[in-house]
This record gives structure tokens, sequence and C-alpha cells, in this order.
């Protein structure tokens, strides 16, 4: 734990007020709720004082009348300091300063898309610049392509340095920086291309001005103020960022970062970000359909009523979803009743998921958040390639890399750890211990201390060994190189030194084996007095939540299928051919008598659906989450629709009512199913509190999910009426549809959206924190589900696996991940598509070679039944006799991985031992 700083007086314009040692004074004016301009600083990144818009009067001592002008971004508090804001050579200064910044600046607010949303626009009323005396010809600079997702205009620019100082510095990108000096400078990229961060999405929310913009949002332009906004979470990876979404029109529009000091912070990854125009696909199931009155979409009453009439002359079992809410796979676990109910996990993602369950709730080290490891001051990370499996968490590691450097170089240097550029040249290119596993490169291997590229087994047994060395025993694993000893070692060594070490593996190395070595590392440094910490990544956003409530595996639906027990199922928002093979999933459908499907987009399986239920998205829904960590938190229904598409847990409820189901007797709001969840599921305690519940209000109103600001809102509706119609009731939140309501802050649990008077950008976000980066007033959103106990709970995993033996005439299929096309959803919005990779395999080059394949070429193979011939990639880091598979690209059928692959019998080559089982 950290030490909580003493609070010091200062004196602004003559009031005192107390804040905490350590910070600057741009930070405590901000978090005393002062208005003071800025633009170089950023919370997430310190200060270098570059733009001086920050400047106040410092003065000695009360008598000193005269003062200083002083960087209040440069300046640490202490005791009795006495600051003027409103002195009036501090104003014109500011005055003066924005005038320069702007003299080049073009006078296009009008059409800019950050209008409305701009922190420069802010700045300029603040330091009351109202007219420009520079009456010449501006610089002019071009603009580059950047890619799918972000827009470049460059004459905007006025030269904060924020871009690349959060580009490199913060993010790691090597493809953006600062070009020519003085007054010509030139941020972009040397030559026109896609820009290669994962993160680069962000730096439209990190430029104060309208230099970056998020090119999705301009295909579809609105105002912020013109958007209906609501706090979300981002569906796309277990991590659990808190997003806000925003809609005009009945089309989401844009997904900004929703601030939570726990979880994401101010940023998001591109995939988050990006990903959200599956919700306006044309995929989307719009109507309920029943298969034997097409080619008509039917009404919600007809499906509703066909589909109780199979429910009631029919064996019934329902399937569920991890990317479905806690809410709607709970509906439908209770319809079906719970000895008919089927997690919906593939066969290896069951195992892997209940075991992360198993180590959190029984492991002694602490559960990570994502903040927490930026803390951390030496990681080792297990089988996972965190860019592609947990995007936020690569972002994470990046700054934990740098906290063993920092808290070693710069007390000693005697200035403060917010002097960003100070630091950065204290410490140069000196990094903490990070330590990485995994089957082939990643991206953070750039700032590794070492990286081990092997086979889940051979990361396993590494794992192990480190564990053994830690705890002081004999190393149990049999037939171990010197290298690898000298590695773990190595490892063990760096673990031991560290203040915070963080031990990362999760689900997407493919075995169990591999997790129980993080646990065992995490747990031996946990005893050895470290204040250790884990955290486990999952398959999807709501895995864990989905684990918590139980259920069958799936295979055993298809045995209940296939021998007769039942003849009719239900599925909740699951592509079941993203589960098991195409062969095993057709079976499974040729024997259903009824198959009853609710999702949001078309997919295979619902196409075989003998009635379909549009499913609303999570933008048109309610709903709970669990992230990888055991946190959950709620996302809410952005806009009313107009179509006959409704959350899965209200179709579900509606189905409970048409086949009289004493359970469900009663339920028609989100609020009567958390009670109800919580009685059935004692483990999920809390989940009813994580926000206020629907009737809440705030001086007897809701809180608005518009802006008051809103503009046009007769036009908004003029396609159907000119006349204003009766806002959209909801019942199921204390959030209204409307710019009415109150307008003050609500809970931190539900803010729509970051805006407060003059302060109408993201930046806005410091009005609602207790103090600046740190949580939000009355606590940041979402509950941990898993507590930590007072006693040791921790099991010590014993059976190390056998090392990895290749096998004549196959190789051992890795999964690979990829951040853009892995994922189910993201994958139908245009620029994520751009961005994912064409299906592949990639071999060790040696095995290429034996093979005789060259890159490019076609390998066919065959895992079970299903048949690949893929186009080869070659890699000399992969191990021999094993290839890596990508998991989810569009026409690359499902195989539960790893697993091996049988070559085509024309491909052989040299005779290698056989493997051990």
């Amino acid at each position: 734990m950290e030490a909580v700083a003493p609070n010091v007086t200062i004196y602004i314009d003559d009031k005192p007020f107390q804040v905490k040692t350590g910070k600057n004074l741009l930070e405590a004016c901000l978090g005393l709720g002062e208005d003071l301009p800025y633009f170089c600083w950023h919370p997430a990144m310190g200060s270098v004082g570059a733009c001086r818009q920050c400047a106040v009067k410092v003065f000695k001592d009360e008598n000193d009348t005269v003062g200083r002008l002083m960087m209040s971004c440069m300046e640490p508090v202490r005791e009795g300091m006495r600051i003027s804001i409103q002195n009036i050579q501090a104003k014109e200064f500011r005055n003066h300063i924005i005038g320069w910044l702007m003299t080049n600046h073009p006078h296009d607010c009008a059409v800019c898309d950050e209008g409305g949303a701009c922190h420069l626009q802010d700045m300029t009323v603040m330091t009351g610049h109202a007219y420009r005396k520079y009456t010449f010809e501006k610089r002019t600079y071009r603009n580059q392509y950047l890619g799918p997702f972000l827009n470049h205009e460059m004459n905007r620019c006025i030269q904060c340095y924020r871009c690349v100082r959060y580009y490199k510095d913060y993010a790691g990108g090597k493809d953006l920086d600062v070009f020519a000096a003085h007054n010509h400078l030139y941020f972009g990229r040397h030559e026109d291309g896609v820009l290669e961060s994962e993160f680069s999405g962000n730096l439209a929310e990190v430029c104060p001005t309208g230099v970056f913009t998020d090119k999705t949002l301009k295909q579809h332009y609105t105002r912020k103020w013109d958007l209906t906004s609501a706090p979300s979470i981002c569906q796309h990876c277990s991590l659990g960022c808190n997003t806000s979404a925003g809609e005009r029109y009945g089309t989401l529009r844009s997904i900004t970062t929703r601030y939570n000091g726990e979880v994401n912070g101010y940023f998001l990854c591109d995939r988050g970000r990006f990903g959200y125009e599956f919700v306006n696909s044309a995929s989307r199931i719009r109507k309920p359909l029943v298969r034997s009155q097409l080619p008509e979409a039917t009404s919600q009453h007809v499906a509703l009523e066909e589909a109780a009439k199979m429910i009631r002359s029919g064996k019934v079992i329902g399937i569920g979803s991890p990317r479905a809410s806690l809410e709607s796979n709970f509906a439908l676990k209770t319809l079906v009743g719970e000895e008919h109910f089927y997690q919906g996990f593939s066969e290896p993602e069951h195992d892997l998921v209940e075991f992360n369950l198993e180590v959190l709730q029984t492991t002694d080290a602490h559960i990570l958040s994502l903040r927490e490891v930026e803390h951390c001051d030496a990681v080792f990370i297990l089988g996972e390639d965190l860019t592609n499996t947990a995007p936020m968490l690569d972002l994470a590691v990046r700054q934990s890399v740098r906290q063993q450097p920092i808290m070693e170089e710069v007390p000693k240097a005697g200035f403060p750890i917010w002097q960003d550029a100070a630091v950065r040249e204290l410490v140069q290119d000196r990094k903490g211990p990070l330590f990485i596993a995994s089957f082939q490169p990643t991206k953070l291997d750039e700032i590794a201390t070492e990286t081990f590229n092997s086979t889940p087994a051979e990361i396993a047994r590494l794992g192990f060994i480190v564990a053994s060395i830690i705890a002081g025993e004999e190393i149990s694993v049999h037939d171990v190189t010197e290298q690898t000893v000298r590695m773990a070692n190595q490892i063990a060594n760096a673990l031991l030194q560290a203040q915070k070490p963080a031990v990362i593996s999760g689900t997407h190395g493919g075995r169990e084996s591999i997790i129980k070595a993080a646990a065992n590392i995490a747990n031996v440094l946990k005893a050895k007095g470290k204040d250790a910490g884990i955290m486990l990544t999952a398959p999807e956003c709501n895995s864990l939540g989905l684990d918590m409530l139980g259920g069958h595996r799936l295979e055993s639906a298809f045995d209940a299928i296939d021998n007769g027990y039942t003849d009719t199922v239900i599925i909740l928002e699951n592509d079941l051919y993203r589960r098991a093979s195409t062969a095993q999933v057709n079976r499974f459908f040729d024997k259903c008598k009824n198959v009853i499907v609710l999702d949001s987009l078309h997919n295979k399986t619902t196409e075989r659906a003998d009635i379909l239920f549009a499913a609303g998205s999570f933008a048109e829904s309610d709903g709970t989450l669990v992230n990888n960590e055991g946190r959950a938190q709620r996302f809410y229904q952005v806009y009313p629709t107009t179509e006959d598409i409704q959350e899965s847990w209200r179709w579900l409820m509606q189905l409970g009512d048409q086949v009289h189901h004493q359970h469900m007797r009663g339920w028609e709001t989100f609020d009567d199913l958390l009670p109800a969840m919580v009685v059935a599921h004692p483990n999920l305690r809390g989940v009813e509190g994580i926000t206020p519940p629907a009737e809440f209000r705030i001086a007897g109103q809701k809180i608005p999910r518009a802006s008051h600001r809103i503009s046009g809102r007769t036009a908004t509706n003029a396609v159907t009426n000119v006349s204003e119609p009766k806002p959209a009731e909801d019942p199921d939140s204390p959030l209204s549809f409307t710019m009415e309501g109150y307008k003050g802050q609500p809970p931190s649990s539900i803010i729509p959206f970051f805006w407060s008077p003059g302060w109408n950008s993201i930046q806005s976000t410091n009005k609602y924190q207790l103090e600046i980066g740190g949580p939000l007033k009355g606590g940041d959103p979402g509950t941990r589900l898993i507590k930590p106990q007072l006693q040791s709970r921790s099991t010590y995993f014993q059976e190390a696996p056998q090392h990895f033996l290749p096998l004549d005439g196959h190789l051992f299929m890795v999964p690979l991940y990829h951040t853009f096309g892995s994922e189910e959803l993201s994958i139908h919005t245009k620029g994520i598509m751009e961005r994912a990779p064409e299906p592949y395999v990639l071999l060790n080059s040696h095995d290429a070679q034996e093979m005789k394949l060259a890159e490019g070429e076609t390998l066919t193979f065959k895992i079970e039944e299903q048949v690949y011939q893929l186009p080869v990639k070659t890699s000399s880091f992969v191990a021999q006799g094993a290839a890596g598979l990508p998991i989810g690209l569009p026409g690359l059928p499902f195989s539960a991985l790893p697993a091996w692959g049988i070559l085509n019998r024309e491909i052989s080559w040299k005779k290698q031992p056989q493997p051990i089982s």
C-alpha cells in the first residue's frame, strides 16, 4: 500500500486550501475546481512545460506584492505557498500565449469535427481570447492518410506535443513523430500510411484540437451536444474497459473513453474504440423471423406464440453465451431449468475459464486491476500475447516497466515524478524486469528483459521451474536444459527483488498447466512476503460471469440431442460454429426438432433457427458483465429502438410469461431480475448494488442521456412527425432519453458523458474526480465479486507437463490471436476488417524448408474432421513440430486448439520421436 501523502496549505488568491504534497500547482488547482487553462499537460503523462498556457503568479509570502510568473504544471506545491490565478499580469500573459498559439490556427470551428468538444475552444474562452491580431498569410501543411480510424488535419496544430508524447513515450508507437523545428513543426508519419499502434485512436482524445479526429464518426457526423449517450462497457475482450456510447437518429455514432480509475483510466484500444460499427451493420437482425413464414418477417406477438408452442410441446434445453449479459444468461437458465442449461463455451474454453475462476477464488496473491498492473515493478507473462488478446493490458505493462528505474533514480535526483521530460531524460532507455514466455514473438518483446518462445508445455515447464526456485525447493521438473535453468533463475531473482511483482497469464495459452504455473509463482512470491499480484485474462467480455452462473458443457448439449433426451434448443447470442467443429454442429442441428435463437447479428447459427428473435446489442440493452478480475460492471441502453429489437432477457421473460413459468412470474423490468439472480446465485451478491435502481432520482429527476445543449429536438423526429413526440420512457434505469433531468453530477456508475461549464472536451473528466488521476467522486464504477480471504487458501500445483516432442506427419497447432480479426463482433466494422489479416498458418522456418514450402504456398492439413488449406507464413521463433493457427478470422473454420494437425500424406519430413501424451 502506498503511504497517504500529508496535506499542505496553499493560498489561491488569498483563500486557503488543503492539498496533497507531491502534486504540482496545476493538478492542485484543477482538483480544487479552479479553472486554469493548459495544453501540453495531461494527467496520465505528466508535465513538460511546453505550451506556457498555465501561468500563475507566485508570491514569496503575504507581503510580496510583485511576485513572479510561473508555469503551474512545473511548480510543486509546498506549505504556505501563495499564488494568484486572477492576477492581471498572469491573465494577460495567458491571453498573449493563446494568441500566439492561434496565429496559424484556421477559422474552421464550424466545420471542424472537434467543434463542441474541443479543448482549444474551451481554453480560448477561458483566457478571454476573442479576436485575432494576426492578419497575414497562415502557415499551411499537407495532411496525411493515417489509416481507417483517424483523420489528419495538421493546419489545426498548436504544437503542444501531446500526440508524440502519448504515442511514442506512453504507448510505445514508432511511426508517428515530430518533424522540423521552431514554428514549422509537423506531427505525423514519415510518409502516408496506417498508424501501426493498436492504441492510435486515443490521439483523437489526447489532441486538444482537431488535428486527429475519429474517422468513423465523420462518416455519420454529429456534434457532441446532439448525441444521446449512456455509460457502457466494451464488449471486445475480457478486461471490461468503461466507455461512453453516443447515438443520433437511431444510429450508434461513437465510442469514447469513460474514465474508470481502476480499469482503463483515460484510454481505450482501437478495437474497443472503433469496433462499434457492428451495431449498425447490414448483418443486424431487426425483426423476429419464423422460418415457416419466410420470406416475410413476423410480428413480435406471433414469434413469441410460436416459440411458446415449441417450448410447451418439446423437451427444452438452453445454451448460454460468454458475450451475453449475466441477466440474459440467468433468464435463460431460469426458463429451461438449471439441469437443462449449458454454458456455451467451446470445450477447451470451458476447462480454462473454470480453472481461471478456481485460481482467482483460491489464490493468496492479490488479483490485479489494470491500474495496479501499471504500478508493478516486475512482470512475468506466461502464454499470452497481450497486444492481441487483451490490448489495454499491453498498455498497462508498458507503464510498469518504467517503475523500477523511476523508483531507483528519481528520488536521488530530487525532482518529482510528474516532471515527465526530466524523468525520461534521467531514466533514458532503462527498463524494469519484464519476462515474456509465449508461442511466438509479441509486440511487447521490444521492451522485454528476456523472451522465451516455445510450445505451451515448455512455457508451463519454465513457469514451474521459476516457482520452485522462488520457493527455495529442488526443481521437480525433469530433463531441463542449462539455458532454461539460467533463464528461470534470472526471472526468479528479478521477481524476488521487486516490491510489487506481477504474474500475468490466462486462457489464450490453451493449457491449464500454464495457469497452474502462473498461480504457483504468484503464491510463492506472496509467501515470501512480496506484495505479489496475479492477472488472468479470459476469452470474452462475460466469460467469468457465465462461469459463475454455472451450467453444463456444450458437449453435453450435443449428446442430449444426439441421444434423444431433448429435441428443442434455445440458443442465446452464441454462434455455435465458433464453439465446435462444423461437422459436429451440423449433426446437432440436423437432429434438433426445434431451434430458437436470440442474437443481434446474422451468422451460421441463426441460419439454422426455426424462430429467430432480434436481440439488442449493448447499445440497445441493459446488462451486467463480469470482467477477467471478477469485477461486475453495468452497461446501459443508449437509445430506444423503434423496431422489434429487445434485450435478450426481455424476450426470455416474455417467453416465460407465455408458458406461465412459475419462477419468472412477476418479472417485468431489469430490477425484477437482479434480486432473483442474487438469491439463486449468492456468489453474485453485490451486482444488485453496483448502480442505483431504476427508481433512483436526484431532486425528483432522472439523469439525462443527452446534454442540455442538445439542439434540433423536433428536427430529430421530422422524418416521422414535425410535432415533437413524447420521449420514450425507460423503466429499467434511472436515465432518461431526453435532455431533461438533473443537471448536476450523477453517481459515478451512471455518468453518461463528461461535461462541465467551460469544459466541453474530455478534459472535463477532472471535474468528476476526487483528485486528478484518482478515483471518481463516489468511487470508480463496478464491484469485485471475488473478495480476498483472511486465511491462506492457495493450492500449490505439482504436475508439470512433459517435454513437447514433435510427431512425424503432424504439426501441433497452437492458437494465434489478432487484435483486428479474432473477435466476433468488431470484425463487422469496415476499418477493423481492413486491418485484419487473411487466414494463414505459421510454421517454423526449418519445418517449412523440410516440407519444401515457401512463404505464401499452401499447406494442407486436417484437425479431427476439419480440413484446412492455408498459405504459409514462417518464423524461426516457432518451435519445430508446432505451428500457429489464427483464431476467429473470417472464413477460417473452428477447431479446438491446441490440437494435433495431420499433414497431407504427400508431405513428410525427417522422422521425429513419438509424443508423450
